[in-house]
């Protein structure tokens, strides 16, 4: 069992600590107002099935008490390189620690781990973020969207400014049937709409392992919304549940999804199910500055929030380039854009399983 000692910390793999280990971790994270469900250990199981991409989950311990924890995936891409990732495939889950003494020793073992591993980078999403000599921190690249439920649809539609109200009003009155569930039906249904949408995006989809991997991993605590209309899906979404919060996280909507307002009924449906279940709070996710995602989530009245990221190479490597809005990536873009569906989802999968 590997064990680094720092200042009466000692941080050791999740999957060498003493039994009982796993429930302890799942304690402290239900303590933790910053966690989120990319800190869970079945967030970074799931990434290893689903995507192949191995777990490494780090606990720091104050004698037998935990002190923080940090959930990284070892992410191998032939294109994109090698890095060492907190947490793989997500938005967040970087480092939480009970105090900078606990953090430092996880960051620093993290480091040590990326060395061991062969990965000449190592990405932390958010929590706490070191600004020692060789790392990068980052605060614009993202923004985070979050707000409070309201109370009832009534509510919830004042919520939503005029413009965006409308659309939502406009969508309730199509015939669209909305469904819920984790079965094979919704599982099918979600990965045919999601691999249209991100393929009409000119990005690759993921391999559907992985979403049956986070379903399976997250029990009741995930689960796939879809809008049919006339027996068709046409827009749907994987959604995460945590901490009194709803996350939509995989989503999308075929070309049909635009005449019925598909995904503005669907981020209201998930809204009332998610309020139905106790959940206080819509998490919806992060954008980019100037994407239309951004001003889509704005337009419902979403306030964006800094997202602040941190990334440490080895000397002589530069980061790795993953972002799909860097010009040097346009024409591969415009390209996928054109493939046949059945192409780009034969095609697509190996690629966006080293994106990390």
């Amino acid at each position: 069992m590997t064990q680094v000692r720092a200042e009466g910390i000692v941080v050791e793999p999740l999957d060498s600590a003493a039994a009982g280990s796993g429930e302890q971790v799942l304690s402290w994270l239900r303590a933790r107002p910053d966690a989120t469900p990319f800190h869970l250990p079945a967030w970074s199981l799931a990434v290893a099935v689903g995507c192949g991409q191995p777990a490494h989950y780090l606990v720091a311990r104050r004698g037998a008490r935990i002190a923080g924890v940090l959930p990284l995936s070892a992410i191998h891409s032939a294109l994109f390189g090698r890095a060492l990732v907190s947490s793989g495939f997500a938005i967040g889950g970087g480092i939480l620690a009970e105090d900078a003494i606990a953090a430092e020793a996880l960051c620093a073992e993290a480091w040590r781990l990326a060395e061991r591993l062969s990965c000449p980078s190592l990405e932390l999403r958010g929590g706490w973020l070191p600004e020692g000599e060789g790392w990068h921190v980052s605060g614009g690249s993202y923004a985070g969207f979050v707000r409070p439920l309201a109370t009832d649809d009534a509510a919830e539609l004042l919520a939503i400014p005029r413009k965006q109200r409308a659309e939502v009003r406009r969508a309730l009155g199509f015939p669209l049937t909305v469904e819920i569930g984790r079965g094979e039906a919704d599982r099918a249904a979600h990965y045919a709409v999601y691999s249209a949408s991100v393929r009409n995006l000119g990005t690759p989809v993921f391999p559907r392992a992985l979403f049956d991997a986070v379903l399976e991993g997250f029990g009741e605590d995930a689960d796939i919304l879809t809008v049919r209309h006339e027996g068709r899906p046409i827009a749907s979404v994987l959604s995460l549940y945590f901490a009194g919060a709803v996350m939509p996280y995989w989503g999308g909507g075929t070309a049909e999804a635009r005449t019925w307002r598909a995904n503005d009924l669907m981020y209201f449906a998930l809204m009332r199910a998610a309020r139905e279940r106790g959940c206080t709070r819509f998490d919806f996710g992060r954008s980019k500055p100037g994407t239309g995602a951004f001003a889509f989530k704005r337009n419902w009245g979403f306030d964006p929030a800094p997202l602040s990221y941190a990334v440490r190479t080895a000397d002589g490597v530069r980061p790795r380039e993953v972002n799909p809005l860097n010009p040097k990536y346009r024409a591969q873009i415009a390209l996928w854009q054109r493939l046949p569906l059945w192409l780009a989802n034969r095609l697509g999968p190996p690629i966006a399983r080293g994106l990390g």
